[in-house]
């Protein structure tokens, strides 16, 4: 058995990189991307099934909000002076028990701006549940 003794010759330190290990790695993933990217990319055309609205059963306790052309918001039937009087509003909603549910009904016209501030005092003001009321494909406009 022989051994090797370490000299003060041979305290020199070894400048290459040992790159070999790398070259392996880099080469293992170069064949997993390869194999992988055109099983991600492939699709496959299909015809998917049109979803048909199902219609809202609107219990006595749900408030509808609704949101016009011009940016106005009801409560129900009420004219609100601005979002501040709608986060009070549903403050009050929302302690109670069972707590209701908030259906807006938006214009189409209406900017998606106002329909977010509505979302976003539902938020702050603690409602857990939103619904957004649409009309049904085909029916008669307004």
């Amino acid at each position: 058995m022989a051994l090797n003794i370490a000299t003060e010759e041979d305290d020199e330190v070894m400048s290459a990189i040992n790159t070999t290990p790398l070259v392996d790695v880099m080469l293992v993933l170069l064949i997993i991307f390869l194999l992988t990217i055109p099983v991600a990319i492939q699709t496959v055309p299909v015809h998917l099934p049109v979803a048909n609205n199902i219609p809202t059963v609107t219990k006595p306790e749900n408030i509808t909000v609704a949101v016009d052309a011009d940016e106005n918001v009801y409560w129900g039937q009420e004219k609100l002076a601005d979002n501040a009087a709608l986060l009070t509003k549903i403050k009050e909603a929302a302690v109670k028990q069972p707590q209701p549910e908030i259906h807006v009904r938006g214009d189409k016209d209406t900017r998606f701006e106002a329909i977010g501030r509505i979302i976003v005092d539902c938020q702050r003001g603690g409602i857990a549940k939103i619904a957004f009321i649409t009309e049904p494909q085909g029916a008669p406009a307004n």
